[in-house]
């Protein structure tokens, strides 16, 4: 049965969508750089975005073709060593699987990697016990009018601001943040932000729509795994865009929630992208595997932007150290303020061995973050609101 919202059989009927703000009146500020920025009203042409398309597989068997139920955007994976496809040109290369093994706080079932799998006839995995749900991204019903992409809503100079789509704008479905009875599954928790880390999503090739991969990333851990939404607090693509991930709250304002911490500083919304160690943790995702190559310098330009800004309105130390702890959990780490996905597991095994973000992007984190602190020098100071 293709289903287009939750993908076993207890998620199966419709449920309201919670709306989001649509537009507001710009504000003028002076004085200190301030985030609060109006977002734009729904695009003039009335584009649509579709509603994701699902069917659970369960478990496949290893070492035999398998016709999908549906043409293929995506494949959710469970317990797979490589997976291949076949598409016009035949059986392509076994793929290993790879992706940044992410999560909640809270002990989960075995994390599930999203393969890029767009023209597929057939697909084949290797591997014990495979678990697979098959996704389509971009053939559903039309079910919503999208936002523009906009520049990022903050009130910095041109310079300094990558272009930013909204959950609306690239179509995050806000119906799949929700039980079946329409209360939220996971409510949005906010804390005081002491680190930012660095992922990578692990795809093995260029993703063509990035747009259509993200909501894949969201349809994958917001629902066949059932975080309740997704895990990064913001996405960068190859082109630089800068895509809002982890809901907050209504207003444009992407990461930060409506209320200061007792210090009078933004508090960030809580995801799922270190187990064990997301309150506090600013998750930042680009898109590719960067143990195949490195980042665009678009990529690069826009996550150097991204981690200033919330560095600079948080008050951290890009070059600086932190002795983290969980507040929820209590578990610790220390480590680099801006650090990468491996980081985490080298200071608490706990965390999950990982090469993310990749060889490539990795080596790259000692520079972004000088680059950080000398981009922090040029802004005057950043606050929320």
């Amino acid at each position: 049965m293709i289903k287009g919202r939750r993908g076993s059989a207890k998620f199966s009927r419709v449920i309201s969508r919670r709306s989001l703000l649509r537009g507001a009146t710009g504000l003028a500020v002076a004085g200190p750089l301030s985030l609060a920025a109006a977002r734009p009203a729904a695009a003039a042409s009335g584009e649509t975005v579709p509603e994701t398309l699902s069917v659970a597989r369960g478990v496949v068997p290893a070492g035999v073709a398998v016709r999908p139920s549906l043409p293929l955007t995506h494949l959710s994976v469970a317990g797979a060593d490589s997976v291949r496809l076949r598409t016009t040109a035949g059986w392509q290369p076994w793929r290993p699987v790879s992706g940044c093994p992410c999560g909640p706080d809270a002990p989960q079932a075995p994390a599930r990697t999203l393969v890029p799998a767009a023209g597929a006839l057939d697909y084949e995995v290797r591997g014990s016990a495979v678990s697979v749900t098959e996704l389509n991204t971009v053939d559903g019903p039309a079910r919503a009018v999208a936002d523009p992409a906009m520049p990022l809503p903050i009130d910095v100079p041109p310079q300094f601001r990558p272009t930013y789509l909204s959950r609306a704008a690239w179509g995050a479905d806000e119906s799949y943040r929700n039980n079946p009875d329409g209360t939220l599954d996971t409510p949005p928790a906010f804390y005081p932000v002491q680190t930012l880390t660095v992922h990578h999503s692990g795809e093995d090739h260029p993703e063509p729509d990035p747009i259509a991969h993200i909501r894949g990333i969201y349809y994958n851990q917001a629902v066949v795994q059932d975080w309740g939404d997704i895990g990064y607090q913001l996405v960068i693509d190859e082109d630089g865009r800068v895509y809002e991930g982890t809901y907050s709250d209504p207003d444009p304002i992407p990461v930060f929630g409506p209320a200061p911490s007792a210090a009078g500083l933004p508090m960030m919304v809580n995801g799922s992208h270190v187990g064990g160690f997301n309150a506090g943790n600013v998750g930042i995702c680009v898109l590719g595997n960067y143990m195949l190559a490195p980042p665009t310098n678009a990529a690069v330009r826009s996550l150097t932007q991204v981690l200033a800004l919330l560095a600079a309105a948080t008050r951290l130390d890009p070059l600086g150290t932190t002795n983290y702890v969980n507040p929820v959990s209590r578990a610790k780490a220390t480590i680099a303020t801006i650090a990468g996905h491996q980081d985490w597991h080298r200071a608490n095994p706990a965390a999950g061995a990982t090469l993310c973000p990749g060889d490539h992007l990795y080596a790259l984190l000692p520079t972004i973050r000088s680059d950080v602190d000398a981009l922090m020098r040029q802004l005057p100071p950043v606050q929320i609101r």
